[in-house]
């Protein structure tokens, strides 16, 4: 494993990086609230015959992390920086593994560079309004009228029982190790972090406007794509697995007892079912 970062329109990008550059790559998208460290367990499954990187978000990880009021926390803008991170680690087709915010961002990127994809790792990276848990009909009303004292309730989205609700939720006692959601809660306490966040929370209607776009990508592109979803999620529900088979005959959808960081537990079966599909 390789660990370095690399400089993206003057910020500096973390990654990490493991197997040979001359096997396919293999491009993990993190998600909130934790960074490529989540894939830790994985990619020494994929190694071989992958070359597989991981990077971090601007403003998540080890990343740079400019000031909420210097940089534009929005989907949009961390896409043009995976963009440019792509562009600088000279990635010309790559296979994606999205999970979470890395969906947006992944099937963006999908839908600028359809060349460029390979295939498609969904584990509970929503694109379809089926798949939009309870919790955001409430977002939902924030989006149509926000306060800031709706901005501020929307930051116990950043404390530590949150996070390891997240982590745990739907999981079988024992089966979660501690190590990921402790380096989360860690971030939590930077500076300027629950602005940042906070501006991402906000920002993230513009994802489900943009579900069309990503809909529009898979029906003329029919992408090959692996759902692997913790079907115990609240936050992206099970049917935004099904969902994919609406648009593309190349989906092979696997429901997995499991909640929202369902590859902290079956990290093995994730790896198996991509090492069984692509390897």
């Amino acid at each position: 494993m390789k660990y370095s970062t690399v400089k993206v329109n003057g910020l500096n990008v973390f990654y990490r990086e493991s197997g040979d550059s001359s096997k396919p790559a293999f491009l993990l998208l993190h998600g909130f609230p934790t960074a490529s460290h989540m894939f830790r367990n994985l990619m020494p499954m994929l190694e071989n015959d992958f070359h597989v990187i991981a990077p971090d978000f601007i403003g998540f990880g080890q990343s740079d992390a400019p000031l909420h009021t210097d940089f534009d926390y929005t989907f949009e803008n961390l896409t043009n920086y995976v963009e440019g991170f792509i562009k600088e680690m000279q990635l010309d087709k790559f296979y994606m593994y999205v999970f979470d915010y890395g969906a947006p961002i992944g099937f963006e990127l999908a839908a600028r560079h359809p060349e460029k994809i390979l295939g498609i790792v969904s584990q509970n990276g929503n694109i379809y309004q089926e798949g939009l848990g309870s919790k955001w009909a409430g977002r939902q009303s924030y989006w149509d009228n926000p306060t800031p004292e709706l901005r501020e309730s929307y930051k116990s989205a950043f404390k530590p029982e949150t996070i390891i609700g997240q982590y745990m939720g739907g999981e079988k006692p024992g089966s979660i190790s501690p190590d990921g959601y402790t380096l989360d809660i860690h971030y939590t306490e930077l500076p300027d972090y629950a602005e940042r966040q906070s501006d991402l929370i906000f920002d993230y209607q513009n994802n489900v406007k943009n579900y069309p776009r990503f809909q529009k990508y898979i029906r003329d592109y029919q992408p090959e794509i692996l759902a692997a979803w913790g079907k115990n999620d609240p936050s992206f529900v099970y049917q935004g697995a099904e969902a994919f088979k609406k648009d593309d005959a190349n989906v092979e959808v696997h429901l997995l007892d499991g909640g929202h960081f369902v590859l902290e537990s079956h990290w093995q079966e994730i790896g198996k079912l991509i090492l069984n599909k692509w390897a």
